[in-house]
Order: C-alpha cells, then structure tokens, then sequence
C-alpha cells in the first residue's frame, strides 16, 4: 500500500471497498484481502489526520495561540 496516496484518495478507496464487502457477495478469500486493505487505507487516513493535527497544533503555538487536542472517538 502507498503511503503516496492522498487523503482523499485513500478514504475514496476505503469507501468503495466498505461498500462491496456490505453487499456481502464475495467469496471469503477475496473479502479478507479486501479487509486487509481497508485496514491499510485506514491506517494511511489516520496517519494522515493525525499529521495534519500536529502541523495545525505547530502553526498555532508558534502564532501564540493556545495548542487544542482533537479528541479521537474511542474505538471497540
């Protein structure tokens, strides 16, 4: 997987593969590989937005703003 892939490419690929493997007509092998590269976009999305994050946060304290923390939703 590409670390080369833009935000939004990434999460349009994440999208259309949740919206395949929802239809549920695959065979077994090819939705676990599938999975598996939603778990990779997902990562990258993640990665991403947490960059970007620390960047804003950078930004702002070196304007002497006051830093913020975006507060992530916990996860199951």
């Amino acid at each position: 997987m590409s670390e080369k892939l833009t935000f939004e490419q990434a999460l349009e690929e994440l999208e259309a593969i949740i919206v395949r493997l929802e239809e549920g007509d695959i065979p077994l092998e090819e939705a676990l590989e599938m999975y598996q590269k939603g778990m990779a976009l997902s990562k990258i999305c993640h990665d991403k937005l947490k960059f970007a994050e620390e960047k804003l946060t950078k930004v702002l304290t070196e304007e002497g703003e006051k830093e913020f923390h975006i507060h992530e939703e916990e996860q199951d």
